[in-house]
């Protein structure tokens, strides 16, 4: 049963991998452009389930960690005149240095002094790069391509991302099933238990912040290679607020609800703005009608539907 098991997920995923290929020939043009995007916050919303889904820290600084590494991939090309991969290790080591810093800071609290001391560190970093206009430009931010030439066309940098995507998953996939990950879930459930049974509590969670830092640094990476553009607003409180929106959306704790939260907060967005101005009031109906009849996201309400209607539970 279990071998059975086994094979019908990987038959799942390699005909969902096979789709998610065909998506510059079904849906060339714009549409391939907002399935990267997707992909693309796909991968930060996973890095916030990192910690909040299994460590049982919400953070509210991650945009700025993603904006963090967004600005610096911009300079080093734009600016500096650096090439594109020298920007994106800069950018990644930037927004690791930046979780770094979050982390030493916020990993002694939790609850809601854990999400105010990170919404702080957040609009500390907006604040720089809102002023610091000889590096960052201020209001009017970094502009330039940076995108490398053999990906520079949007199918081949939708295939690059999708890739990237996939590993990356992949990668967080086997972090949070580690016995280092499973430490993050028994602090979640206890930890005064996990500190009594000899765990080094601020250290797990130190490298489970870092470790979600760089990831959302790689999507920072990605997203400035897809925008070619950095201002305030790509390390504003709203990117992280709309980044945990997915996760919340998609379902806490199964990282696989990040790609749907993705999927259905930016196709909201999209397909809300073309008929109304008023299209942030719409999503925040969605999101409270989402909180009310399934507070355990998407995923986790698909799941309990299907475990109520299995041949085992009659």
């Amino acid at each position: 049963m279990t071998s059975f098991v086994a094979r019908r997920d990987v038959a799942i995923l390699a005909l969902v991998f096979a789709a998610l290929c065909a998506v510059p020939f079904a849906a060339p043009g714009y549409k391939t452009s907002l399935a990267t995007e997707m992909l693309i916050f796909a991968i930060l919303a996973m890095s916030i389930d990192v910690l909040s889904g299994y460590a049982g820290r919400t953070s509210l600084g991650h945009g700025a960690i993603f904006g963090i590494a967004a600005y610096v991939v911009l300079y080093t090309v734009t600016v500096a005149g650096g090439r594109p991969w020298t920007g994106a290790l800069l950018g990644l080591l930037a927004a690791t240095a930046a979780a770094v810093v979050f982390a030493l800071l916020a990993i002694r609290t939790s609850g809601v002094y854990f999400l105010l001391i990170t919404l702080a560190l957040g609009m500390i970093v907006w604040g720089i790069c809102l002023r610091w206009t000889s590096v960052t430009g201020g209001e009017n931010g970094l502009r330039g391509s940076v995108r490398p030439e053999w990906i520079a066309s949007p199918a081949a940098f939708y295939w690059f991302v999708l890739a990237t995507t996939g590993a990356m998953a992949f990668g967080l996939w086997r972090f949070v099933h580690s016995p280092f990950g499973l430490t993050l879930r028994g602090i979640r459930e206890s930890e005064s238990r996990m500190r009594a049974l000899g765990y080094d509590v601020s250290l797990h969670l130190f490298v489970g912040f870092v470790v979600s830092g760089f990831f959302a640094g790689a999507a920072g990476v990605l997203y400035a290679f897809f925008n070619s553009f950095a201002s305030p607003a790509t390390v504003s409180l709203a990117q992280s607020v709309e980044a945990l929106l997915m996760v919340l959306v998609g379902g806490v704790g199964t990282l696989v609800g990040s790609f749907v939260g993705s999927i259905a907060i930016i196709s909201l967005e999209n397909f809300v703005s073309f008929h109304t101005e008023r299209w942030p009031m719409v999503l925040g109906l969605v999101f409270i009608a989402t909180m009310i009849f399934a507070p355990e996201g998407l995923v986790g309400r698909a799941r309990l539907v299907l475990a109520r209607h299995s041949p085992r539970n009659p």
